[in-house]
């Protein structure tokens, strides 16, 4: 049987993309940081979200059935941290200029690219729920250098830009 603790300790060696997901609609408006992001097809262009169920936004999700998903850039460190805070929902959309694009959930407007998803499928796993999320439209910047999360740890991948 393998322990939560390894499991926790094994997986800070995969290194993912760091994102800040959002919803707005009748239950609100609310976002969190996430790694755990992945296509699943490009016929429908499908992803996948994985959300703890015990974030104080998850019902707000479900309740909402639309989330952008918003790939961070390396100028984006403390945004991810915002999202990850203790702060209100409130408190942390201040941080950062948002727009909407066809299902209405914030986009963060310089994010290196925005998913704009409807939410079709919800399956709960353990201690998270697992959201299918159709993409209904995408939104890119000039940004070329991402960030991701690897050994515990902020890293920036990608060119610099020549000024």
């Amino acid at each position: 049987m393998v322990e939560a603790t390894d499991f926790k300790n094994a997986m800070s060696w995969l290194t993912g993309a760091v994102n800040v997901v959002t919803t707005s609609g009748a239950s609100g408006q609310h976002g969190f940081t996430a790694s755990a992001v992945c296509s699943v097809t490009d016929t429908p262009p499908t992803l996948l979200v994985c959300m703890n169920q015990a974030a104080r936004s998850h019902l707000h999700f479900i309740e909402n059935k639309i989330l952008s998903v918003n790939v961070l850039g390396a100028h984006h460190q403390h945004l991810s941290n915002v999202f990850s805070s203790k702060m209100s929902s409130e408190e942390r959309f201040e941080h950062a200029t948002w727009t909407k694009l066809k299902t209405g959930a914030p986009v963060l407007e310089d994010a290196l690219v925005s998913f704009d998803c409807q939410i079709e499928q919800t399956q709960e796993v353990g201690t998270h729920t697992i959201f299918v999320c159709r993409i209904v439209a995408i939104q890119h910047s000039p940004h070329e250098q991402g960030l991701v999360y690897f050994n515990r740890a902020y890293h920036h991948v990608g060119q610099a830009s020549m000024l």
